[in-house]
């Protein structure tokens, strides 16, 4: 009998040790497209990739990475231009949805569901309608989608636009703390601590889309005016106090993209991925079993 405990005892062990190292994180820069790209992975089973926000970078998902590893092979990534990836070149053009292409290829990744916040949720858009053989589904957080407009869109582009300025006249670092303390974001519902984080953020990004012309290709048409295509299982994530341009997007998403599905986070601002992770989490991964096991 003893010897059965032992063995079965050396079994659980070496289990724990598996889940473990599953889970454990790996890190590294991918040289594609004539860039290079710093990105994390972690755990095992369907990858899903997310994708970070304006001004910020990976760490936007620090709420969810772990987390989501547990049951999911999670890829994150800096976007060229930010965190620890290289910047653009002034005058070379490129793709963001191209570069998350060839990550994946990079990576040996053939197909995930792509989730984008933000800034990220446009360049998940982008690459969803032009990598649907890639794509298992779509996860857009507080939605931006290139080829948008509206009077709350140009007020946004209002209210961070006057980064260029302070970023020209006083630096990066109060140029971050405009950004997180812009009118459109609702500052004063955002807590400290996740103003903190965001501003922290900024503090490390060099601002180069606001200090050079930018040298992005899109899809095209925009894809504002293709949504009707995606016919991917789609989650829309927006909050109540989100930007209102992203509440008026999240509403464009639902009606446009026959497979939708829009949650609305009470009590929390833009970055509600930020301020509520367990229930953000929770809506994501319910969000995603039922897709595996229709």
């Amino acid at each position: 009998m003893k010897q059965h405990s032992r063995l079965a005892l050396v079994l659980v062990s070496a289990l724990l040790l598996i889940a473990c190292a599953q889970q454990e994180a790996s890190s590294g820069y991918a040289e594609v497209n004539g860039t290079k790209l710093y990105y994390e992975v972690a755990g095992s089973g369907d990858p899903i990739v997310l994708i970070h926000g304006n001004a910020g970078d990976r760490r936007h998902y620090d709420g969810q990475f772990e987390v989501f590893a547990k049951s999911h092979k999670v890829i994150r990534y800096d976007v060229r231009g930010f965190g620890k990836s290289s910047l653009p070149v002034q005058g070379e053009r490129y793709s963001d949805h191209d570069d998350l292409k060839a990550l994946l290829g990079y990576l040996g990744i053939s197909k995930a569901h792509i989730a984008g916040f933000s800034m990220g949720s446009s360049i998940a858009v982008n690459f969803v309608l032009a990598y649907p053989e890639m794509s298992n589904s779509l996860i857009a957080i507080g939605p931006w989608v290139g080829g948008y407009n509206s009077p709350a869109a140009e007020e946004l582009v209002k209210d961070l636009g006057k980064v260029t300025s302070i970023l020209k006249e006083s630096g990066t670092r109060a140029a971050a703390e405009h950004f997180i303390n812009a009118p459109c974001f609702n500052p004063h519902m955002i807590s400290s601590k996740v103003k903190d984080r965001v501003t922290e953020m900024g503090y490390d990004y060099s601002f180069w889309h606001w200090s050079n012309e930018d040298p992005r290709r899109y899809v095209d048409p925009p894809a504002a005016r293709q949504l009707e295509r995606i016919s991917l299982p789609t989650l829309i994530i927006t909050a109540e106090y989100d930007v209102e341009a992203c509440r008026e997007i999240a509403d464009l998403l639902e009606r446009k993209i026959p497979n939708a599905k829009k949650v609305d986070i009470a009590d929390a601002t833009h970055f509600m991925l930020m301020e509520k992770p367990a229930e953000f989490n929770k809506i994501v991964l319910d969000f995603l079993s039922k897709i595996t096991h229709e």
